[in-house]
């Protein structure tokens, strides 16, 4: 290959991600764009109520017509019915109370004494695995993997005599390229599980998508992400890098202390004090925790209040560890916590109220309806099977991702319109979601619009001061290949071989 062959390759990847970059920053603030949506929204019902647009429902024979807010009715309800569309967002309320547990047990050091005793524990050669790992299960816990795991991985890997970006490449493949993946359920869970609710009951208005509708899928996901990052790193990465050759001293690495130990014995044994409460109220078949009529596990308060249990076990460890570790020393402690995760939820809040009028908006004028009956019209036209739509759908998330960062945006603004039309082809809510965090996950690591991805920017400068954006898209592209590909595998024997997402969730619904 000649020089200026080579050359070519490399400048046009530089060309497209600068085209890429350039674009997402032109982006106003998805805030912004749902407000922008939800007026978008309104004119079009205008708009298409001029004209004598209709369709029928498959699963009714009801002819569905536009509705129209430009009118006085439509702003009367706009006006009234504000306030309700953002309390009764579904997504609002699971996230904040599952963040408030979230935020004791960061607060008190608990998940943080965690990702170190794994990451540091490890034997050297499955050093690489575990951090990559790790970096998966740290997404229960939101943002601590990128603000902890990642720099601690690239300390880890110089101490060992490795290159520290190879330490922290793996590191941000699990916390980034696995966002979706986890053996626990995190705040993602309900939060995406909210919106595909409010898209469901658009074709159903008693559909209910629970928390833990992916859960099956994205627990057996963890494995298979952490050793194909495992792979990579090893493989691709580390000899792609090669000696590290530049000026940053190793640092050490201090161990748990006593104290911290003591924090995660006291952790330890409430969380089997609070398991073993929770088994007793779920396997007898008149446990407490079952459906009362029925004596159903699936529809049990358990799964349908599962947010409450990840609130009360995350809190309950989360001040056991505390009193061990003495890092709480009063209620204050504990509350102050639940203040500091709620302060980080600001931005998010303002996002909700203008992502709940949109949805709202679609869902009042029958546009989301009507372009969903349309497009499974198209898609059924096409002749395209289960695993060809779902392998479309998750190329088109991942690529989506690379120009809107947030996962629960995207889910926003993509939900409304492709779960219902994907319903009207029988295939479930769960499973659209599914095909979703596959394909957003996967290009985390590679989208600037990624809301830490400047931070893992300026992590890797420390160790290259000659870095940027394209080192750590070259050094990530790997992965993301790598992820998609396994991943997508997955979905495809999971799908034919017809296993549940999740409890109660099915892949295909009744005709």
């Amino acid at each position: 290959m000649s020089e200026s062959t080579a050359a070519a390759g490399p400048s046009r990847l530089t060309g497209f991600l600068n085209a890429v970059e350039r674009i997402g920053n032109a982006l106003p603030h998805p805030a912004t764009l749902f407000a922008i949506f939800a007026l978008l929204v309104i004119v079009l019902s205008g708009f298409f109520s001029l004209f004598d647009l209709s369709v029928v429902n498959p699963g009714t024979g009801e002819v569905i017509r536009p509705v129209n807010l430009m009118s006085t009715e439509g702003l009367h309800r706009i006006l009234t019915e504000m306030l309700d569309n953002f309390t009764g967002f579904a997504p609002l309320g699971t996230v904040l109370v599952a963040m408030l547990g979230i935020g004791v047990a960061e607060r008190s050091g608990l998940i943080g004494a965690v990702l170190r005793l794994l990451v540091m524990s490890a034997p050297k050669g499955l050093l690489t695995f575990v951090i990559v790992f790790s970096g998966v299960l740290s997404n229960t816990a939101s943002e601590v993997g990128y603000v902890l795991l990642v720099p601690l991985s690239a300390i880890i890997f110089l101490a060992v005599g490795r290159h520290p970006i190879a330490g922290l490449a793996a590191a941000f493949a699990g916390v980034s390229g696995g966002y979706s993946a986890n053996l626990l359920l995190g705040t993602v869970d309900p939060l995406l599980a909210g919106l595909s609710q409010e898209a469901a009951q658009i074709i159903d208005a008693e559909y209910t998508v629970n928390a833990a509708a992916n859960f099956y899928f994205m627990f057996v996901s963890t494995f298979f992400i952490a050793a194909m990052g495992t792979w990579v790193t090893e493989k691709i990465v580390v000899p792609r890098l090669g000696d590290y050759e530049g000026d940053a001293e190793a640092e050490e690495i201090k161990p748990l202390s006593s104290e911290e130990y003591r924090g995660l014995w006291y952790s330890l044994v409430s969380i089997l004090v609070l398991s073993g409460l929770v088994l007793w109220g779920l396997i007898p078949e008149d446990g407490f925790l079952r459906e009362a009529e029925t004596g159903s596990l699936l529809r049990s308060p358990f799964m349908k209040g599962i947010v409450a249990f990840i609130f009360i076990s995350a809190s309950i460890a989360g001040i056991a560890y505390g009193i061990g570790a003495k890092t709480i020393k009063s209620d204050s402690d504990v509350m102050n916590g639940m203040g500091k995760a709620m302060s980080t939820l600001g931005v998010y809040m303002v996002l909700v109220f203008f992502a709940a009028q949109f949805v709202a908006y679609f869902k009042w004028t029958n546009l989301g309806l009507i372009f969903a009956i349309k497009g499974a019209e198209l898609l059924q036209a096409s002749g395209l099977g289960p695993i060809p739509l779902m392998i479309a759908f998750i190329f088109l998330s991942a690529f989506i991702n690379l120009t809107i960062g947030s996962a629960s945006a995207k889910w926003a603004i993509m939900a409304p319109v492709f779960i219902p039309m994907f319903m009207l082809l029988d295939y479930s809510p769960e499973l659209v979601q599914a095909a979703y965090r596959v394909g957003d996950s996967a290009t985390n690591i590679i989208s600037p619009m990624m809301s830490y991805f400047a931070l893992i920017v300026a992590f890797v400068e420390t160790y290259d001061k000659k870095a940027g954006i394209g080192t750590v898209v070259a050094t990530m592209l790997p992965y993301t290949i790598a992820f998609l590909i396994v991943w997508i595998i997955l979905l495809v024997i999971w799908m034919l071989v017809g296993i549940p997402l999740g409890p109660d969730s099915p892949m295909f619904l009744t005709p």
